[in-house]
């Protein structure tokens, strides 16, 4: 039996970037699993190879009712966002969910030694890129018309940002990536704001301790490093995360869980947690 999330996803057209790994990935096939027999769901990512295989993953565990459109992309580039909303498939072009999760860390140097290239890429990636897709999508969700008592009132649709503990609470060695999700955290904010007047549901999703490709990108592909993180903890999964966004997408239309903050059990701040002696 269908579930009252299902019902209300079903039908609906869903769009996740960074969907080749991680959170992305995970988001796309809980949606899958939620209303599996009528959904569309567009997924980006920078690893053509690593979306397609997503979409093969969802049809053999769910079946035909949903529609996978993988589509390489970088969103730090506003012409290659621009264009590929514009070429986006008939039956996939109105969207009613735009999940932005893209995002990326290097490193953990401090001012002044933080290399251009990485503060670059990191503000490309998390903070343009969000921005370049919420401008390209939001212009279908605004120009929906409503019925009934909200027919005064336009628009319809979700933005979903996946935010950070990191953009409520800097941390040594973070200066950058906490820069960038407080930029998110801002702009979020500012949107809600400013589109009030709207049906559109501005949601921003912030995850504390979260084990993925994350730690291991920041150090360089050093794995150890990376495992180091998590040593005498219980870090969140990605399907943590992927049942809240799907969760938040799947209320009655009036609900907006505007701001989430998700914690593992043994964290209280960004760097406030129990670890479990060796």
């Amino acid at each position: 039996m269908a579930t009252a999330t299902g019902k209300r996803l079903a039908g609906k057209t869903i769009l996740i970037t960074g969907a080749s790994s991680g959170i992305g990935r995970s988001t796309a096939l809980e949606f899958a699993r939620t209303s599996p027999k009528d959904l569309k769901i567009i997924v980006t990512a920078r690893r053509l190879d690593k979306i397609q295989q997503l979409a093969e993953d969802i049809k053999k565990e769910v079946g035909e009712g949903i529609k996978v459109h993988p589509v390489q992309l970088d969103v730090s580039s506003a012409n290659a966002v621009s264009e590929f909303v514009n070429q986006l498939p008939e039956e996939f072009k109105q969207i009613d969910v735009l999940v932005n999760n893209a995002g990326m860390v290097k490193g953990v140097a401090q001012a002044p030694d933080i290399a251009p290239a990485d503060l670059s890429e990191m503000f490309a990636t998390n903070v343009t890129g969000l921005i370049n897709m919420t401008q390209a999508v939001l212009p279908i969700m605004k120009a929906r018309k409503n019925e009934g008592m909200h027919a005064d009132m336009p628009g319809a649709g979700d933005i979903i940002n996946i935010g950070s503990i990191a953009g409520r609470e800097a941390y040594v060695g973070g200066s950058i990536y906490c820069a960038t999700k407080a930029a998110v955290r801002s702009f979020t904010e500012a949107m809600r704001k400013e589109l009030v007047s709207t049906r559109i549901r501005i949601i921003e999703i912030d995850p504390g301790q979260v084990e993925t490709e994350f730690s291991v990108v920041r150090f360089g592909g050093d794995k150890s490093k990376a495992d180091a993180v998590y040593k005498g903890v219980e870090p969140l999964t990605p399907d943590d995360i992927a049942e809240v966004v799907v969760f938040a997408a799947g209320r009655r239309e009036n609900v907006v869980l505007a701001d989430t903050l998700v914690y593992p059990n043994h964290q209280g701040a960004a760097t406030v947690m129990h670890r479990k002696p060796a």
